[in-house]
């Protein structure tokens, strides 16, 4: 029911211009979607939708598509220059970080969406990225460690 509902947002915010969770509340329920306001604002983070202003001057909500290559960019300028080592135990992949900048590395990480990740935590010089499985953590750190070479 979750990627039906998904699915209907970015419909609806693709066809029409949607400034309110009410609007889009409103919207979903005329297409047969009961839910709740509390709901609404989850999906709308789950989505990384932002308000945006459109052609005619309204801040409306709008999937967030950053420009790859730019993005990209920004991420390997931010690891080069802030995570030391990756490595991994278990369903864990730990990153070493130089002090003070394990937030940013981790902030960046986050907004790159790798597959299989559950969540981060970060401190001031580790961050540590939980996998769903063990194999998925080493392809992680494998993945890092190359970029960081």
């Amino acid at each position: 029911m979750k990627k039906e509902r998904h699915s209907e947002i970015l419909k609806i915010i693709s066809e029409n211009e949607i400034s309110t969770q009410e609007e889009l509340l409103s919207m979903l329920e005329n297409a047969g979607y009961s839910t709740t306001q509390a709901t609404v604002s989850r999906d709308i983070k789950d989505l990384g939708l932002v308000k945006q202003m459109n052609k005619n001057g309204v801040y409306c909500y709008a999937k967030n598509y950053p420009d790859t290559e730019e993005f990209l960019s920004k991420f390997n300028a931010i690891f080069s220059h802030s995570v030391i080592s990756a490595d991994y135990a278990g369903n864990i992949t730990v990153f070493k970080c130089y002090n003070g900048m394990a937030q940013a590395a981790c902030a960046a990480f986050d907004n790159m969406k790798w597959e299989g990740l559950v969540g981060t935590l970060a401190g001031d010089d580790t961050f540590f990225a939980l996998c769903r499985t063990e194999q998925l953590a080493k392809e992680l750190a494998d993945s890092v460690t190359k970029l960081l070479k």
